[in-house]
């Protein structure tokens, strides 16, 4: 008798005589079963199983794989998150790979052997469970992280960690990295988690303002202190008072102003253009720079002193091309949001479009690859995007394609994630995981994974 409380896994096969089969080899589970596509999708929508196995060659076209086809998108356009195994004896490579690329998780060839079957779907219920894990994770600590930073990668984990460690000390931080890396984000995320979170964060661009601006936009001015003074303004530095200021792009603050800014720095005071009287005002500052500001001192461009002032702690951000999976982490991320925002019906990725997004550089970080995703969005015909609708060309990915191989990089990343969430506690990572410590020891070991 079936276990009620029991995973549920929907068989759809219309061989009544393997459906028993199936179902009675299968006693860990609820086993469903259908045999055409109308009665797997009452059984889908009334059960929500979280593993599905599919025949390709149902009714009306058994000797084909059309109906099962239609009947794998209707699945996942129903429940993306479930976990579909298809099977198939019509062409088994061509159609295997068609499956997959449509989102299918798995497949195995007829005849079926009961075991390697059985394996599969043991671990596609494991997967389903982790996935389910982590959304329910992102869920409930969404807001605690770093400045909504999204990252599996351990170099971005470490920074996020450097940067919470030194979040509520009021040393000057300096964010390096190449432009589109997030530097305000992690700005931002650094005041969000420092004791001045319910102060102003206020950001400028020094390099986006013209130099006879900028000391104005900084420091604020006196009614009639230039043509065009007509009325007392305050700066960005007094605007930020008990919070944090943001500088981007400070090598580009002409020397002039450097000297004035190293003032301010020692002595924690201002004076506004045309004012007379010093202004105390105390405010956290967390500059960002692509340029390499000890060079520019050695040419005289950077001033040294303002250098030590302002770069206590020094935090190197890696560029997106070193931080492993995020590429395609921040791509379903940008997906569910333009799709949604712009209220597009495109649900996901071809296998050629990320194995075109792992292989590609991103010279330009993540705003490049933001800025691909939201014009695919736009522009997509389909309901999955392609390499050609990212413009990116499509590349020979065998690895990409191996079953085995992509598990293990889901497997990886979960375990890096559950790993930062519980600060290397190996057991509270093994119950976030929902497996039991011996198991995660052996994947960390199997993974080569350090705690």
């Amino acid at each position: 008798m079936a276990n009620k409380t029991a995973p549920k896994l929907l068989v759809v096969e219309d061989d009544e005589g393997l459906q028993r089969q199936l179902k009675w080899s299968y006693e860990d589970y609820e086993v469903l079963c259908a045999g055409d596509r109308r009665a797997a999708i009452e059984l889908l929508r009334a059960q929500e199983p979280a593993v599905v196995t599919l025949d390709l060659g149902l009714p009306p076209d058994p000797d084909g794989t059309s109906e099962g086809f239609a009947t794998l998108v209707e699945i996942l356009a129903l429940k993306p998150d479930t976990k579909v195994i298809v099977a198939s004896g019509h062409g088994a490579r061509e159609s295997a790979l068609r499956a997959i690329a449509l989102g299918a998780y798995d497949f195995y060839q007829k005849p079926v052997d009961i075991d390697q079957l059985g394996l599969i779907v043991q671990r596609a219920f494991h997967l389903h469970e982790i996935e389910a894990e982590n959304r329910q994770l992102a869920e409930r600590d969404g807001h605690e992280a770093l400045g909504g930073l999204i990252t599996s990668s351990d170099s971005m984990l470490r920074v996020c960690r450097m940067i919470e460690r030194v979040a509520n000390t009021d040393v000057s931080v300096m964010l390096l990295g190449a432009s589109g890396t997030g530097k305000e984000v992690l700005a931002r995320g650094l005041h969000d988690s420092s004791g001045r979170k319910g102060a102003p964060f206020v950001a400028i661009n020094c390099a986006a303002i013209p130099e006879n601006l900028l000391e104005a936009e900084l420091f604020g001015y006196e009614k009639g202190a230039f043509t065009g003074a007509v009325k007392t303004t305050e700066g960005k530095i007094e605007l930020a008072e008990g919070g944090t200021l943001f500088l981007d792009e400070v090598g580009d603050i002409p020397l002039p102003l450097q000297v004035k800014l190293l003032r301010f720095l020692q002595e924690r005071v201002i004076e506004r253009i045309g004012g007379r009287k010093t202004i105390p005002v105390d405010v956290r500052i967390v500059c960002a720079t692509h340029q390499n500001l000890e060079a520019m001192i050695a040419d005289g461009a950077f001033r040294e002193d303002l250098w030590y002032r302002l770069a206590e702690v020094v935090i190197k951000i890696p560029p997106l091309a070193e931080r492993q999976g995020d590429a395609v982490l921040l791509s379903h991320h940008f997906l569910r949001k333009y799709a949604r925002d712009m209220k597009r019906p495109v649900k996901g990725f071809n296998a050629d479009a990320l194995a075109a997004i792992e292989a590609w550089k991103w010279p330009g970080n993540v705003r490049e690859l933001e800025n691909r995703m939201k014009r695919a969005v736009i522009m997509a015909d389909g309901s999955r995007l392609s390499a050609a609708d990212l413009d990116l060309a499509e590349v020979e990915d065998d690895d990409f394609l191996n079953l085995r191989s992509a598990r293990e990089r889901a497997d990886r990343n979960a375990i890096r994630m559950a790993l930062a969430r519980t600060e290397s506690n190996v057991s509270n990572a093994a119950k976030l995981l929902g497996v039991s410590r011996p198991t995660l020891y052996d994947l960390l070991k199997q993974y080569n994974i350090e705690t």
